[in-house]
């Protein structure tokens, strides 16, 4: 199984969002954190506008931020929402697309394979995946005012 990288940006783009959640972020911000196209990115996070994982602030200081806590939303649901896709073989979306479709037992394993595969993803949430939050946030150079603040303080 392998995920787009439409899906991928999703969730870094979810994982941004997570570590910045005390101030809005930008589709630019992203952008140069990660090294992604704007304009990707704007497709990206359209689609989770849509599907309700975030929220868009518009005007002059708007941006983006989640539209709940992160150990509120499931990973396995934003790779079903942002997977266009989840046919892992040819088979799976094409009737009669096989000559040995009726007697063959790969379509089962390999649909016993994704379910599997989404069970796991399923026991988790965004919240899993920063569990090192100010490592992530130094990584992506997303600091908050207030630990901006802070770290000038410590290092007087």
């Amino acid at each position: 199984m392998r995920l787009t990288t439409y899906t991928d940006y999703s969730l870094r783009t979810m994982m941004y969002l997570a570590v910045k959640s005390e101030r809005l972020a930008t589709i630019a911000d992203i952008s140069s954190a990660y090294g992604i196209s704007e304009n990707h990115l704007m497709k990206i996070v359209h689609q989770l506008g849509q599907a309700g994982f975030i929220e868009t602030v518009r005007g002059r200081r708007g941006g983006l931020r989640l539209a709940r806590p992160p150990d509120q939303i499931n990973l396995g649901v934003i790779v079903r929402k942002m997977e266009p896709d989840l046919e892992i073989a040819p088979c799976f979306g094409q009737v009669d697309s096989c000559a040995i479709a009726p007697c063959c037992g790969l379509q089962h394993v390999l649909k016993e394979a994704l379910e599997a595969f989404l069970e796991i993803l399923d026991r988790y949430t965004l919240a899993d995946l920063i569990r090192s939050p100010i490592q992530l946030a130094t990584l992506l150079d997303v600091a908050s005012e207030g630990r901006k603040h802070d770290v000038a303080t410590a290092t007087r």
